[in-house]
């Protein structure tokens, strides 16, 4: 074989499965209904959305039965004869001061409603991972079929190489240098297989699938633009995000818990009616109120300061999440935006440079005009544009979910 019949087109991925393509939109479709992690946080939200109608409710009222007796303990004795004798049954209502009630209801509203932000906070979260794990395995796919059309090229120029020598046309050296690129190549292989069943076996994990079912190969697809600019995905994180959301509604329950600290300052009643059988004597009636009187001033100043404090941690909590999700923001957006360009300046340029380099060393190496680790290097240099090339697209398509976790923006379609 010649050396110019040595195949160049270096892009070309090998189809590893006959599992049929691998889509993105049925896989998260797929794991919003069937994820532990979002199953466990709906029924934490079925759970906290039952507090509010728990707290805003009156105490159970109770109801005694009992009786007062003369000349001896059992029931009835004197009823009738004895003015103190009688039969009767008493019921008690409590009654917390007027707001109270209604303060500890929105207290677990806001409760509620933070654990719905964590709610979508763990949904945004898991598909994060899964859109993450995705093109990881899109990457693994496409390093294997890469790294295995490399290696055949390389054992075509090892065979090449090894039939120059064997006519003295090329130093022993060119042999090993050959062979030692093609042991990298084998090398690289086993960890691309190893991250390939890695990814698939995050992915079922996911699904709550068994871990060694089969996955198909993901589909090669344009890198899409990010649609927007840094300050729009900031102006919406603040409208959307369910971190900042969540840390918005502690401090809303902060401050209505505050609110229900100060009414612990004003007493609670509880009523009391009563109806007692007497016998031949008239029925007695009975009607008591029972007031509680907060004297134990420290008590209720000690819980109030600890909601005050409460409410300053929750400002303090929302005002640094707030910059650490813009930072986060920032940061995932240079990424994607800089492997954007990255992508497009070794699309258009390095490749293609390399490309033509590797073509004229070939054509000099057979003029005898250059040495065989100059083609060597060359052709190592289109190799590793290519496999940067396919890195920087991984990266775009990971910062691009972790911006959506971030600002519960969806940016891939």
């Amino acid at each position: 074989m010649g050396i110019r019949a040595l195949p160049l087109l270096l892009t070309a991925v090998t189809a590893f499965a006959a599992e049929p393509p691998l889509q993105l939109h049925p896989l998260v479709e797929e794991a919003l209904r069937r994820n532990p992690e979002i199953l466990a946080a709906q029924k934490r939200l079925e759970a906290a959305r039952q507090r509010p109608a728990e707290q805003g409710a009156l105490p159970d009222p109770t109801v005694s039965f009992g009786w007062n007796s003369s000349g001896n303990p059992l029931p009835g004795a004197g009823i009738g004869s004895q003015p103190t004798a009688n039969i009767g049954v008493m019921a008690s209502q409590s009654f917390p001061w007027p707001g109270k009630l209604r303060l500890r209801g929105d207290v677990a509203r806001e409760e509620a409603g933070a654990e719905a932000e964590q709610y979508r906070a763990t949904e945004l979260g898991v598909i994060a991972r899964l859109k993450q794990a995705y093109h990881r395995l899109h990457h693994a796919y496409l390093m294997q079929g890469l790294l295995e059309r490399n290696r055949d090229l390389l054992r075509n120029l090892l065979s090449v190489t090894e039939a120059r020598y064997s006519v003295g046309k090329a130093p022993q050296q060119d042999v090993f240098k050959a062979q030692t690129q093609l042991s990298v190549m084998e090398a690289r292989l086993i960890q691309m297989e190893r991250e390939r069943r890695a990814r698939e076996a995050e992915i079922n994990a996911l699904l709550d699938r068994p871990a060694d079912s089969p996955l198909g190969q993901p589909p090669d697809e344009p890198a899409e633009p990010i649609g927007f600019t840094l300050e729009e995905l900031q102006a919406k994180a603040g409208q959307a995000a369910p971190s900042l959301r969540r840390d918005q509604k502690m401090l809303e329950r902060a401050e209505t818990a505050l609110n229900l600290a100060h009414k612990d300052y004003y007493p609670d009643t509880t009523l009391n009616a009563g109806y007692y059988y007497m016998g031949d004597m008239p029925p007695m009636y009975m009607f008591r109120a029972d007031v509680t009187i907060p004297i134990y001033r420290h008590k209720q100043r000690a819980a109030e300061a600890e909601q005050s404090a409460g409410v300053a941690e929750a400002r303090r909590t929302y005002e640094a999440g707030s910059q650490a999700l813009l930072y986060r923001i920032k940061d995932d957006y240079l990424t994607a935006e800089t492997a954007a360009k990255l992508m497009e300046i070794y699309d258009k340029t390095i490749l293609p440079q390399a490309r033509f380099a590797v073509d004229s060393s070939l054509a000099s190496y057979e003029n005898g005009t250059t040495d065989f680790l100059n083609v060597l290097n060359n052709y190592m240099a289109v190799f590793d544009a290519e496999m940067t090339y396919h890195e920087q697209m991984q990266e775009f398509h990971l910062a691009l979910a972790r911006l959506e976790e971030l600002t519960g923006v969806e940016l891939m379609h």
